[in-house]
């Protein structure tokens, strides 16, 4: 009987040993998902104060991003997939600051366009002055009345010259990327055949200078 109740005791203590274990496995087990979920609450908050901080940056950008930098700061927070109406809101906010940034960039860079126009306008019409005050020599030394005169105006225009054997190239056929030259002269020998000739067969085709802004070639074509 003794020894009975022994045994009874003894499975008794068993069956206490194991529902303790398991109170504390589980104990435990509901301690860890506890950890867990806190942990991701924190990531998770840790990841909108993140988004809300950088789609500030790009809502209150004043020139230092650039678009593409912006629009990869949207979709990485959209990836992200964060389901927070605050976030949200924001990236409403962001799309809206890039899509005036776009319009802005967009009017800058027509108002440079149109500039680089005028400013291109503006040298042509000063070469193409350049050019008719050119002719206006050649024209001048072909109608002198006398050789005396012609030589004082010959004189004249070779001031604009780098030297008197500046190049003299006189186009002869031009056709797209195709360009025949007559036989190369120089400036002096040039003006002596306006001289000569008593006409002006040629007009300004392009003129380069050096850094003192003297003539040092002569490109001419027949009118």
């Amino acid at each position: 009987m003794l020894l009975k109740i022994k045994n009874l005791i003894s499975i008794r203590l068993v069956f206490l040993l194991i529902a303790a274990m398991i109170a504390v496995g589980f104990t435990g087990c509901q301690s860890k998902k506890k950890l867990a979920r806190q942990q991701a609450a924190k990531e998770l908050a840790e990841k909108i104060e993140k988004a809300k901080k950088d789609l500030l940056m790009v809502i209150n950008d004043q020139g230092a991003m650039s678009i593409s930098q912006k629009e990869k700061i949207v979709d990485d927070v959209k990836a992200l997939n964060l389901n927070n109406e605050e976030v949200d809101a924001l990236i409403i906010e962001a799309e809206k600051a890039i899509e005036r940034h776009k319009k802005l960039e967009a009017q800058r860079l027509e108002e440079e366009r149109l500039r680089k126009e005028r400013e291109a306008a503006e040298q042509r019409k000063i070469e193409e002055q350049k050019f008719d005050k050119m002719e206006d020599y050649f024209d001048a030394i072909a109608s002198a009345s006398t050789i005396d005169i012609a030589n004082m105006r010959i004189n004249d225009a070779l001031k604009f010259f780098a030297s008197p054997e500046v190049p003299v190239l006189i186009i002869v056929y031009q056709d797209n990327e195709i360009t025949d030259y007559d036989r190369p002269t120089t400036i002096k020998q040039y003006l002596e055949h306006l001289k000569d000739q008593k006409k002006n067969i040629n007009r300004v085709h392009n003129i380069e200078y050096d850094t003192k802004g003297k003539i040092v070639e002569l490109e001419l074509i027949k009118k």
